[in-house]
């Protein structure tokens, strides 16, 4: 069974009244009927004669298929969707600099190119389940990491995105397992992820490598069953995927389940793990862990965070660095849309005219808020576009639902935030948009890493503002292929922005229908509460209504929330006091403007790039191991050097330097002395040591 699927069967039963679609689709059939009204009554006033003829015309008009996005337009506006881009490449003002990549541990990022899967050793259950799913070659990342895993070492690995990671520690690991069964049911390997749809994704791609072997998984991600994971916690499963906050909760509430025998642990995204938002819970995990494990790092970006935990956590480790941190796939192509400093409210009309007229399926559209993806999901569908969207605000069940429908082509456009950024492999990524340039570089390369993966080609189009030209430089000066500006004729954009406007009180709308069945389902889930005391008679007792511990207490989560959200605000108001006035205001309004919302959506990224620069200029940790300087040549035999007569005396131990230490200086040491005194200006006088 898939694993999609059996994480949707655990929610079976937990979905909304109505679908956002739905509401979508109600709000626009009342639009169309108010037109229709609205023309017919015109006709009316104009001539009753033609009344008979028009009637018809509008049945007709009626019988159409509604969901063509022709019946959207008006013959006027066929002109708008005709009218070609302009695409040029962009050129690099400065020549590229060689990159050094900062050498730190055993180099193993050499491979023998010739490696092929039946080469490695592995067991025949992984060969058949290697050649099962199609696997032909491994990749670059595959054939250096593979045989250094075998060998049980500590690896911190970087390569591109969408070149086979998983499998990369994957196959170690269960070739490790099959070759020494267990002795007793405990869990022996912990895979560590960020978010829950990748731990979903890593786990079905492990039950798929191991399904010839008698090795068993087991998932614990947030937003499943708790029950059902304690169960299959209990039988003691050899490999566990978890992020961090539900791993915890069952370290913590699962008597019999502990990380004392795990031998292996493994971080995907090493560098988001790693990260403010799971600093403490990663220690806690880290804590908790068997200190004799063999410890792997994976990550297409690798930041200082990586090489501190690397330093005090790995023993002996090795680095892989198949890919520079800052490289994007080999066949992406780069596109890039100037916005000028007075249109930055065109974003939204950009956007939407790139959707309905040149990128029309498999497009991935990135938002840096919730809000903004939200809104962008309810304006395309009003456009009569298909689109789904994937942000932390859905609950579970929607989050996965969106998945499946965009990976069966159901929906053509996944409006997501950076959630979906991270290692999510969806087939056949034609497109990825950036409503605004990412927090950093190095976001900005997982972003475009949802397309062009496993060699295939992709292209990625990145809306850039004035305060994001400089990332905009970087990314050019890096670039190994041609980077090319896309430029929209500009009728094409008001056209689309004219249509936004008209459509603001239908978005509206839709967002009161939201709230009004939000407040249905809180009033519904207190109304079956106190019915439930009622029939009781008291509150419910049990396990049930114990409450589940965390490692921190209360105030202290909310105390390290409040520390975060005061450095935000602080950061903010030390850079640009007109932040302040500016979000002061936004919260008074009731509609924001375009230009408003667009300046609140680079103020986030803009916020995150500072507290980073801030993190960043403070003094580095202490090494466990002290980073490698490039080894000299060796020039001959190597001298010793000379030590002072001080040290000689203070390190010579034997039985001649003792006997004369007791018996006072020497003639000649005190010869020596006096001359060294007289060259100074002093007096030598002889005096005994005792």
């Amino acid at each position: 069974e898939d694993a999609w699927t059996a994480a949707l069967r655990q929610l079976r039963g937990k979905k909304a009244a109505t679908t956002l679609d739905e509401k979508i689709e109600k709000v626009r059939q009342k639009r169309k009927l108010q037109e229709r009204e609205a023309k017919q009554a015109k006709v009316k006033d104009e001539d009753a004669e033609a009344e008979d003829d028009q009637t018809k015309k509008e049945h007709e008009d009626c019988s159409r298929d509604e969901e063509d996005v022709e019946s959207e337009y008006s013959l006027d506006d066929e002109s708008i969707f005709t009218k070609a881009d302009k695409v040029k490449v962009k050129e690099k003002k400065r020549s590229k600099k060689g990159e050094v990549v900062e050498s730190f541990f055993e180099d193993a990022s050499q491979y023998d190119d010739n490696l092929s899967f039946q080469d490695m050793n592995l067991s025949r259950p992984l060969l058949k389940a290697i050649t099962a799913l199609g696997f032909k070659q491994p990749t670059p990342i595959q054939k250096a990491c593979i045989p250094v895993g075998l060998l049980g070492k500590d690896i911190c690995a970087c390569a591109a995105t969408g070149t086979g990671k998983t499998a990369a520690f994957i196959l170690p690991v269960l070739e490790r397992l099959i070759y020494k069964p267990r002795q007793a049911p405990i869990t022996r390997v912990l895979v560590l992820v960020p978010t829950r749809e990748l731990g979903i994704q890593v786990h079905s791609v492990t039950k798929q490598l191991a399904q010839f072997s008698s090795v068993t998984t087991c998932l614990a991600v947030g937003g499943l069953d708790v029950k059902t994971q304690e169960a299959a916690l209990r039988s003691g499963p050899d490999i566990l995927i978890a992020t961090p906050g539900r791993l915890i909760d069952h370290l913590h509430n699962c008597p019999s389940f502990h990380l004392s025998s795990v031998e292996v642990l493994i971080l995907d995204e090493a560098d988001r793990m790693l990260d403010e938002y799971f600093e403490e819970q990663m220690k806690e995990i880290i804590r908790l862990c068997s200190h004799h494990r063999q410890t792997m790092l994976f990550s297409a970006t690798m930041t200082e965070e990586v090489k501190d935990l690397a330093s005090v956590s790995l023993k002996n480790p090795v680095r892989i660095f198949v890919n520079s941190n800052t490289d994007v796939a080999p066949f992406l192509r780069q596109e890039f849309i100037r916005i000028r400093p007075n249109r930055e409210g065109d974003r939204e009309a950009i956007v939407t005219a790139l959707l309905t007229r040149t990128f029309q399926d498999h497009v991935m559209l990135f938002t840096q808020t919730k809000k903004q993806a939200h809104r962008m999901h309810i304006l395309l569908g009003l456009m009569g576009l298909r689109v789904g969207e994937l942000h932390g605000n859905l609950s579970q069940t929607q989050r996965l639902e969106s998945l499946r429908r965009f990976k069966d082509e159901q929906i053509d456009i996944l409006v997501a935030t950076d959630v979906a950024a991270r290692g999510l492999d969806i087939e056949g990524v034609k497109t990825v948009i950036n409503f605004t340039m990412p927090n950093t570089i190095k976001h900005y390369v997982h972003r475009v890493g949802r397309t062009a993966r496993a060699g295939k080609a992709g292209r990625s189009v990145s809306l850039v503002g004035e305060e994001e030209r400089k990332m905009l430089k970087e990314i050019v000066k890096t670039a190994k292929t041609p980077v090319k500006a896309r430029i929209l004729p500009q009728d094409v954009i008001l056209k689309f922005r004219e249509k936004i406007e008209n459509l603001e009180k239908d978005i509206y709308a839709v967002l009161c229908l939201e709230r009004e069945e939000r407040e249905m389902q809180q009033s519904e889930a207190q109304i079956n509460k106190a019915k439930k005391q009622l029939e009781t008679g008291k509150k419910e007792t049990g396990s049930e209504s114990l409450e589940r511990s965390w490692f921190q207490t209360r105030e202290e989560r909310k105390k390290e929330k409040l520390a975060k959200a005061l450095q935000e605000f602080d950061l903010a108001l030390r850079g640009k006091k007109k932040r302040k006035k500016f979000v002061q205001d936004t919260q008074k309004k009731a509609q924001m403007t375009p230009e408003e919302r667009s300046q609140f959506e680079i103020l986030k990224s803009q916020m995150y790039a500072e507290r980073l620069a801030k993190r960043n200029r403070r003094a580095k940790r202490a090494r466990a191991l002290p980073e490698e300087e490039p080894a000299a040549a060796p020039a001959g035999p190597k001298k010793k050097k000379k030590l002072s007569v001080f040290d000689e005396e203070l390190t010579n131990t034997s039985r001649k330097a003792l006997k004369q230490y007791r018996a006072g200086p020497s003639f000649e040491d005190r010869k020596r002395l006096g001359i060294a005194q007289r060259r100074k200006g002093g007096n030598f006088k002889s005096k005994s040591r005792y």
